[in-house]
């Protein structure tokens, strides 16, 4: 069954007095419980894809299946994107709050959203108090709080250090496991897209277009360990030959 899937979109801007292509045709099909990870070069429609299945962007052709109910699709930007004068409660709480939840069971909520994530006891705690790997885990506290289907990750990590990227890595792939919603991932790291997900999708440049979809053999979550394995060296090499390639013939085309 699937929780999300795109069916020949294409996505044209205006650019120039013209509308040029941006993205498309792509059709692909995220089963629930799923992790896909996106890669591809910079300009490739990674994100319009992304925000395609989360409905901030409608096609300009082909559909869109997503899941439509409130809460069940959750996104979380590159940039925490935290309301300054709210506490890390106040940030996790606010999608419920939105939907009409009273105020005390949106805290309680998020209460239990901000442990998950490892932040028990830093619910008061405003943004400019937070690390940039604090603020990421409460970006996700805040996506997890309604309990989403589908889970839209938009290089989330691409600002954090290398040790702070590996650690959120493993926490997501912890919360997955205990709710098992579909994520799709957007990633310019080719081994982190290798480690976090069962499927790696390679785009071709802009307009992006599905070149290559390499399984990843492993259980999610990964063993400890797993970075170390002949799997992971050699699926990450299969990716990196294929994305080669992909802007290969794109640059060709």
């Amino acid at each position: 069954m699937a929780a999300a899937a795109l069916n020949d979109v294409e996505v044209d801007y205006p650019r120039g007095g013209a509308r040029k292509r941006a993205l498309g045709p792509v059709s692909l099909e995220v089963g629930a419980g799923e992790i896909v990870a996106l890669v591809g070069p910079s300009g490739c429609g990674k994100s319009i894809a992304l925000r395609l299945l989360a409905g901030l962007e409608a096609p300009t052709r082909g559909e869109v299946v997503r899941a439509a109910g409130r809460g069940e699709t959750a996104v979380v930007f590159q940039a925490p994107t935290l309301a300054p004068w709210l506490s890390a409660r106040g940030n996790a709480a606010l999608p419920l709050e939105l939907a009409g939840v009273a105020q005390r069971q949106a805290f309680a909520r998020a209460d239990e959203a901000l442990a998950r994530v490892g932040l028990a006891g830093a619910e008061a705690a405003r943004p400019a108090q937070l690390s940039g790997g604090m603020a990421m885990r409460v970006s996700l506290a805040r996506a997890l709080v309604t309990g989403p289907k589908l889970l839209l990750l938009d290089e989330p990590f691409a600002a954090l250090d290398e040790i702070t990227r590996r650690a959120l890595a493993d926490d997501v792939l912890a919360l997955w496991a205990e709710t098992r919603p579909a994520i799709v991932f957007v990633t310019h790291n080719v081994e982190e897209a290798v480690y976090m997900a069962a499927r790696v999708v390679v785009m071709t440049a802009g307009p992006g277009r599905i070149a290559a979809e390499v399984p990843v053999e492993g259980a999610l979550p990964r063993a400890a360990g797993f970075r170390t394995t002949a799997t992971f060296r050699a699926t990450a090499e299969q990716v990196s030959e294929r994305l080669a390639e992909a802007m290969g013939r794109s640059a060709a085309a």
